[in-house]
């Protein structure tokens, strides 16, 4: 297992000019992205819905790489993204998967069978032709530009250490400093959307 930050700052340095749906990761993103014009920092939607999410961006523009940063507990809620990822096979759609074994953002409930679950292998049989997974940052290191520079969709499953959330929502520090509108208006204009 390894930390999401030194991931993400290792992925920087590969994303390119890849639209970034940082997903559960995001309080860690925004302190290491480059071009912060060009995320999508959703903050907390209902669990499940980041993957829906990118995968409506990648369709909606096909010519931008989009990538989305999602956790276990998320997918486990919407299962079904894969099956459609899998049909719709966009090629611009890489799909990475914080997997800490715990609901983190509600107290650190374990999620069932955690240790045991082969996110990859369960990608490739919904229909993603690329799936991998890395436990060891040094491998995920070795392996990104290469992961990055592939068609989509690819799958991406990771083994993080859980940071666990105990306060509730209401009472913790934001980390999503820009207005939903803010945000839409800046991607809008990075992607230069003029509508």
């Amino acid at each position: 297992m390894f930390e999401t930050a030194e991931m993400f700052k290792i992925f920087q340095k590969y994303r390119g000019d890849a639209v970034v749906v940082p997903g559960r990761g995001g309080r860690h993103w925004i302190h290491i992205s480059t071009k912060p014009n060009r995320d999508v920092p959703l903050g907390d939607p209902a669990m499940g819905g980041h993957a829906s999410f990118a995968l409506g961006l990648a369709l909606a523009r096909p010519q931008n790489k989009v990538v989305v940063f999602d956790s276990e507990g998320d997918l486990l809620m919407g299962l079904g993204v894969l099956a459609t990822v899998g049909e719709q096979q966009p090629k611009n759609f890489y799909h990475f998967m914080l997997d800490n074994e715990c609901y983190a953002t509600t107290g650190g409930q374990p999620v069932p069978n955690a240790r045991n679950v082969a996110y990859d292998v369960i990608a490739r049989g919904a229909g993603y032709p690329r799936a991998f997974a890395f436990d060891n940052l040094e491998s995920f290191a070795i392996n990104i530009e290469a992961i990055l520079t592939q068609p989509g969709p690819v799958f991406v499953a990771m083994k993080v250490l859980p940071e666990v959330e105990n306060k509730p929502i209401g009472q913790r520090k934001r980390w999503q400093t820009r207005t939903r509108e803010q945000v839409l208006k800046d991607l809008r204009q990075e992607l230069g959307i003029t509508n």
